[in-house]
Parts: C-alpha cells; structure tokens; sequence
C-alpha cells in the first residue's frame, strides 16, 4: 500500500535492497521480496520510504506498507498499481529479480501492533489498505499470540482481494482469526455499513486495539462508525491514501 508523505517524521540512512522474488497478488498488485544488508528490524504496521534513480539524475520515491514481520534482513512490500503513477508501474511491471532499489525506515510509531499486546484487535480494511493489517496478522501467528482477532476486508471483488488464498487459510487454521468481507462492486454492490461494523466488529467494552485503513473516505467513514458504537477514539487508529 502506498501512503501520503508525512511532515517532519524521523529520518534514517537510505539503504540497497535487492529484489529476490515476486509473487502476484491480483492482477494489479504484486509482492515484493527484498534483500536488505543490515536491516535494523521493524515492527507490525511500520513502513519504508522507496526511492527510484532515472539514468538522467531525476528521482521519485512513494512510501510503501511493510506486508510482514521482521525477518533478518528481508522486507516484504505489496505494491498496488496505480494509473499514472511513476514508482508503482515501474514496482509492477519492470522491477525484475537482481535489481537494486532504495528504501528509507522503518518509519512509524502510532499504526502498530506488537505481540506483547493481550487485548482484542480489530482491523478494517480498504483495498489494498489490507497491506499493513496483514502483516499484523502475521506477525500474531508467527508470535504464536493468542490475542483474538477481526478482520474486516472491503474490496471491490472477489477477484481483487490481496492476500485471498492465504486469508482463507488463516481464517480457517489460525485459531482466534474471523474474517469478514464487503465487496462493493460483484457478486453484490454495497458499501460497508454500521452493521457490517457492529456485527463482525469487537463490542466496544471490550475495549478493543481498531486498526483501519485504506481511501481516506473510507477510513473517515469507519472511524467515525466505531466512535458512534462507542469505541474509545483512542484506541482507534488510522493510516490513509489517496
């Protein structure tokens, strides 16, 4: 998931990673498997700073969502193809294995989760803002925690829900994992609703870690549906696009 750049966040050296494997998620998204000497770590919901070099000095750079927990000095990115735009058609169709690439991080202090974290969780996703959720879910399983989570995924079909397959799996295998869906144009067009919310949702005095994102009218919308269901503003926290 690419993000808006950030004021004033703190900065780190740029890094060398190298493309190692890639693996398509849908049509449009991709996940790419980077090797980054003397990676510091991260933590579950941090992201990186990507920077691309044109041979004529011109430079772009996007921020990217990691899609895993921290694993030596490999980093895992889901980038979303987005028309127009220069560092995501060059991540989706011409990076190749072999090929270095900059990255900057991690970067992020408020949109995380750790394994040490007993209380329930609820995710909410947009689209491809599933990409920092999930490397949440990861991470629990990888901690083997046993805090009880929700997943509420919104996409557009079937067909573009990132990380499909493996959901389905860890719905299934991963004991405390629900996941939900709302698909907004097939097999049926709604847009996520209070309901949906309320019923694959944590009640409020549980007192549940919200972790949504996604479009920022979407994650405008979600977060003002747990404060009306009475949820702490505190304990919701948002990361947005677009």
């Amino acid at each position: 998931m690419a993000r808006a750049e950030v004021p004033g966040r703190l900065r780190t050296s740029w890094r060398v990673g190298t493309l190692t494997s890639v693996h398509d998620e849908t049509a449009t998204a991709r996940t790419l498997v980077l090797d980054v000497p003397d990676w510091p770590g991260h933590v579950a919901g941090q992201h990186v700073d990507v920077r691309l070099t044109a041979p004529d000095g011109y430079r772009a750079q996007r921020s990217y969502s990691l899609a895993a927990p921290a694993n030596g000095d490999r980093l895992e990115l889901t980038v979303q193809h987005v028309d127009d735009g220069e560092v995501s058609d060059y991540l989706t169709k011409t990076y190749a294995v072999g090929d270095p690439v900059e990255v900057r991080g991690p970067v992020g202090g408020w949109f995380v989760w750790r394994p040490t974290q007993p209380e329930p969780v609820l995710l909410v996703a947009g689209g491809s803002g599933v990409v920092p959720l999930m490397a949440m879910i990861r991470a629990r399983a990888a901690a083997g925690s046993r805090a009880p989570f929700r997943l509420i995924y919104s996409a557009r079909s079937k067909s573009e829900l990132i990380f499909g397959d493996e959901l389905r799996t860890r719905a299934r295998d991963d004991r405390g994992l629900d996941v939900s869906y709302v698909f907004t144009r097939e097999p049926e067009r709604k847009r996520i609703t209070l309901a949906d919310v309320n019923s694959h949702g944590w009640p409020a005095d549980l007192q549940p870690m919200c972790f949504v994102c996604g479009p920022t009218g979407f994650v405008e919308t979600v977060a003002d549906m747990l404060v009306a269901l009475g949820h702490d503003p505190r304990r919701v926290k948002t990361e947005r696009f677009g």
